[in-house]
């Protein structure tokens, strides 16, 4: 079979890895970090792409995988005149931790997580040093240094809700230099650290084709993708 898997950057690398190694045909589309931050275009952007149902060579996709969670609801209203998969998911955490049980266990276990991967500390915007540094060196540029102390002071409370620095691992190429960037992020914010291990199920049956009702939403030609406030499951078709 022929699949087209439109994926945020920030699992890129995984993304791959599960797409490699799936018994079918998957072609990666790989969308901007960040969309998440404005649902509206999120859900735009991922629909322009959702709306092209063949590949280059003009061969037809079989079905459109999403690997996007909720997402700030950026994913709801999307719609495909093909059969599209989605897992059943909060946001990128849960599809690198393998399931939304996995998910909710530490968080309930664990007050205030900042998630760090491979593909966030790639995008050079985790909380820690190197960020107040390049912001500070900006708001200094463009608004001297007493507002940049006092826009970074402000930019800093967000902060005060969390307590925990977590890296979730993939076992990649980078994963010790990561690790040791993750701890000395919550060294310099004054958060506890912790390591929890990553698990490709989600990401790899999704891949392969594999696809239940517990872990999945299967949305048919025409459905729309609905919040579904009244059930674990998250969302559901319509």
């Amino acid at each position: 079979m022929r699949f087209k898997w439109i994926i945020c950057k920030v699992v890129e690398k995984e993304a791959y890895f599960c797409a490699s190694r799936s018994p079918h045909i998957v072609d990666v589309v790989l969308m901007q970090q960040g969309l998440h931050n404005t649902p509206q275009i999120l859900c735009a952007e991922v629909q322009s792409e959702l709306n092209k149902t063949v590949d280059a060579q003009g061969n037809p996709y079989d079905a459109i995988l999403l690997g996007y969670g909720l997402c700030g609801n950026g994913i709801l209203g999307l719609t495909s005149k093909i059969k599209m998969v989605v897992p059943k998911a909060h946001d990128c955490i849960t599809l690198l931790l393998g399931s939304k049980d996995a998910y909710q266990r530490y968080i309930d276990t664990h007050r205030g997580v900042y998630w760090y991967s491979d593909g966030w500390i790639r995008t050079k915007t985790m909380p820690g040093k190197e960020r107040y540094e390049a912001l500070l060196a900006e708001y200094t540029e463009k608004f001297g240094s007493d507002n940049a102390a006092y826009l970074l002071e402000m930019e800093q409370g967000w902060m005060k809700e969390y307590n925990w620095a977590v890296y979730v691992d993939w076992d990649m190429s980078e994963a010790a230099q990561q690790k040791d960037y993750t701890r000395q992020c919550a060294d310099y914010l004054g958060w506890q650290y912790d390591c929890v291990a990553g698990n490709s199920s989600l990401m790899q049956r999704l891949a392969d084709g594999l696809w239940n009702e517990q872990d999945f939403l299967i949305v048919q030609p025409g459905e729309v993708i609905c919040e579904d406030l009244t059930q674990p499951d998250i969302i559901k078709a319509m």
